[in-house]
């Protein structure tokens, strides 16, 4: 097999690797590039496969990181299945139309307000690239081999980072390889632990904390303890959240706090069509996660879910003290950009940062103290309070990796590492060599490697 990494190599965005040999050609992973503007442009740039020429794509998960350049694919002559387990064919329907939504809504307010350098600006991809691209999925159960593409199979197994978040296992018979996708944690707030993984002769596996151990701040306190410094000076606390996983983690917690007391029963709004409709699919899956019926129900009755974007436009205008849960979570897009222009200049006000904030996104300037910051063309000062919990990432950190890697009854003959700042990637290979003594190599943008001889980029 030869495997050559077209994204998710030196950065935590675009995961696409190319896995091909003799019969078969696919792709693990069609994600956007998102975070500065060098990786986003590559989203613009012709894909460095024929479209036309893979087999198939085989998903690990529905992060738009993950998931998202499919429509684009699609719309430039891919036709082959896409494999995926339900929770993540569940979730693709709910990202891919919002982004594509999102797409044609950026493109038509950038025209209207005259502030794109393209003229007219276009979405990157519409709804009837998604609705092409839906169509071509095929569910595939965990814990069960599947034939990809002639002798190739493959096997999903839980990843615990999401619902319908998987590792994945290739097999041509010969040779097994195995992708990572985002491995979540052993000790997640609402997610099942990832599983154990089985011998495999070629690892790929992220690194998006290969340099770091999670803060200890215990979450709880900590978001109890803004959300009352929020409320008591009549400001409005602004969550942005990713729409998968942690808009219903931070739902979880604000609910339970509310509960018990611990918060004042101020309005909690989940302000993301998108982010409501992945609820309603974590609720289905409940097999995947933590969280009991009780638990569930409860964020159903404690949450008022804005829906139309009338619902959207009242609630931006609204003042304090309240809690606004809304995405993106990097705040690169969504609703949360207007209510990030409400409450930045307003000093009673605070925004907080649930996890990683990919650099060039206005997640990391704002908690790194930027200031003004651009929304919608517009420069917004920051005067409100911003605060950052990074304890409660849904990515394993580098001794968790370590810990959930250490199983194997064997070191694999190569693991590639992807998914990962450069510090973080080396970091995380030293860790592998002097902790497991795996051989390792972090992987850079367009390399390519033969399993067979793995040491070795090929020189193409």
């Amino acid at each position: 097999m030869h495997l050559k990494f077209l994204g998710a190599a030196g950065t935590v965005t675009g995961s696409r690797t190319q896995v091909y040999a003799e019969g078969y050609n696919i792709l693990v992973d069609c994600g956007l590039f998102q975070g500065i503007k060098n990786y986003r442009e590559r989203n613009w740039s012709p894909f460095p496969v024929p479209a036309r020429s893979l087999d198939a794509v085989v998903l690990t998960h529905a992060h738009l990181d993950h998931s998202g350049y499919l429509p684009v694919l699609v719309r430039q002559g891919f036709h082959g299945p896409i494999y995926c387990t339900p929770g993540t064919r569940d979730l693709c329907q709910i990202l891919l139309p919002d982004a594509a939504h999102l797409q044609e809504e950026d493109a038509m307010y950038a025209n209207h307000h005259h502030f794109s350098k393209h003229q007219p600006a276009m979405p990157l991809f519409t709804q009837a690239d998604v609705r092409k691209t839906l169509d071509l999925i095929q569910v595939q159960d965990f814990g069960r081999d599947f034939n990809i593409h002639g002798k190739l199979q493959g096997h999903f197994s839980h990843a615990g980072h999401i619902i319908g978040a998987s590792c994945l296992r290739l097999h041509d018979g010969e040779q097994r390889l195995v992708f990572s996708g985002d491995v979540g944690r052993a000790q997640d707030v609402i997610m099942r632990p990832p599983e154990p993984l089985q011998e495999t002769d070629i690892l790929i596996v992220e690194s998006t904390y290969g340099d770091r151990r999670h803060d200890a701040t215990d979450a709880r306190t900590a978001l109890a303890h803004w959300v009352n410094l929020t409320a008591a000076h009549g400001g409005s606390l602004i969550i942005p959240a990713f729409a998968v996983g942690r808009a219903q983690m931070a739902l979880h917690l604000l609910c339970g706090l509310r509960e018990a007391g611990e918060i004042p029963a101020i309005p909690i709004y989940l302000n993301s069509p998108m982010a409501i409709r992945a609820t309603e699919v974590f609720m289905h899956h409940q097999h995947e996660h933590r969280l009991n019926a009780h638990e569930c129900q409860r964020m159903q009755n404690m949450v008022t879910f804005v829906e139309t974007p009338e619902e959207s436009r009242t609630l931006t205008a609204r003042h304090g003290p309240m809690i606004v849960v809304s995405a993106s979570g990097m705040a690169t897009g969504g609703r949360v950009l207007h209510h990030l222009r409400q409450v930045l200049p307003d000093h009673n006000s605070a925004v907080l940062f649930m996890g990683y904030q990919a650099p060039g996104t206005r997640g990391d300037a704002l908690v790194h103290g930027h200031t003004p910051i651009r929304i919608h063309g517009e420069m917004i000062p920051v005067a409100c309070h911003i605060y950052q919990l990074d304890s409660l990432s849904a990515h394993a950190d580098y001794q968790e990796l370590i810990d959930w890697l250490r199983v194997l009854p064997r070191p694999p003959r190569m693991t590639y590492i992807n998914h990962g700042e450069p510090a973080a990637s080396d970091a995380l290979r030293r860790h592998l060599k002097e902790q497991l003594n795996f051989p390792a190599h972090a992987v850079e943008h367009l390399q390519t490697f033969d399993t067979s001889h793995p040491e070795q980029a090929i020189t193409e």
